[in-house]
């Protein structure tokens, strides 16, 4: 409280940002291990990524050390955008008094992040083209072969106009207010729970980490599939006119995953998500806590 909106829109975004920075090399684990085997039964084609930790040495053996932060100018882009956004929403929910009602922090949360989601579509569609691009050898999923972020966006628009930038946002919109919704629903929950049973000392950064990584098991189960699909929508390869090839939407995009790789599938990347969770939580909410105090 007491900061106002628009200071915390760059306040938030800030915070991303850094936050962006530390963990990007996992969201291009995660992006990798969700294209793994796309549309096919299990057991049926070969994985060069196994696991988070074969996983990110496979992208350096491809793509040196510098493999683990592709993407990343879209990715701070994204979170800057996104953030920026969710925190400007939420803050005005504060100020207006709606926070206080019961249910009143988990509605504002999946508001304010399915509009940040919204605002930040395109840097998202990028980020996913340039995570996913990698050698022939171990490549996943479509490649879209862009030279570079403003490439890519000059691309999508040549291609497909104004509304190509927005293809994925129907993944996007759910994962993005689900995952808020929940955080902030078990955050700080957790927080106190590993305070009560004196695992931390309440107020440390160890609580608040401990807090965001259990925090964070609820917000990956809930979270992955929506991940998984917002995932797919946005790396799959387009007709002329922008529409699919693979996936005729969000629904389309649940049912053919389903049927085609079994449920698990829609869980693909589930432990980059939870290791990416619970740092992000902190380190975003860290810098954010910090930036207001400033």
């Amino acid at each position: 409280g007491g900061v106002p909106p628009a200071i915390d829109l760059v306040l938030g975004a800030t915070a991303g940002c850094l936050a962006c920075f530390l963990t990007n090399p996992l969201e291009v684990v995660k992006t990798r291990l969700q294209l793994q085997g796309e549309l096919q039964p299990p057991g049926t084609y070969p994985r060069p990524y196994r696991g988070v930790l074969r996983a990110a040495v496979a992208v350096c053996r491809a793509d040196g050390l510098r493999g683990l932060q592709k993407g990343l100018a879209a990715g701070l882009l994204y979170q800057g955008l996104m953030n920026g956004v969710r925190f400007y929403c939420y803050s005005h929910a504060e100020d207006a008094g709606w926070t206080g009602y019961p249910g009143g922090t988990v509605a504002a949360g999946a508001v304010a992040g399915a509009v940040g989601a919204v605002v930040g579509s395109p840097a998202y569609l990028v980020k996913t083209h340039l995570q996913a691009q990698t050698l022939s050898a171990v490549a996943v999923g479509h490649q879209h072969n862009h030279e570079s972020i403003s490439g890519a966006f000059k691309s999508i628009y040549q291609q497909h106009g104004v509304v190509g930038l927005w293809r994925g946002v129907t993944g996007a919109v759910p994962r993005v207010a689900v995952g808020s919704a929940v955080q902030l629903a078990t955050f700080a929950s957790a927080k106190d729970w590993v305070c009560e049973r004196q695992w931390f000392r309440k107020g440390s950064w160890a609580a608040v980490l401990a807090g965001g990584m259990v925090s964070g098991v609820a917000v990956a189960v809930t979270m992955t599939p929506f991940d998984v699909i917002s995932t797919r929508l946005y790396n799959q390869p387009v007709d002329a006119d922008g529409t699919g090839k693979l996936y005729r939407g969000f629904l389309d995009c649940i049912l053919q995953i389903s049927s085609k790789e079994g449920l698990l599938g829609l869980y693909k990347g589930i432990g980059a998500v939870y290791f990416r969770l619970g740092p992000h939580t902190v380190l975003s909410l860290f810098f954010w806590d910090k930036l207001r105090n400033m």
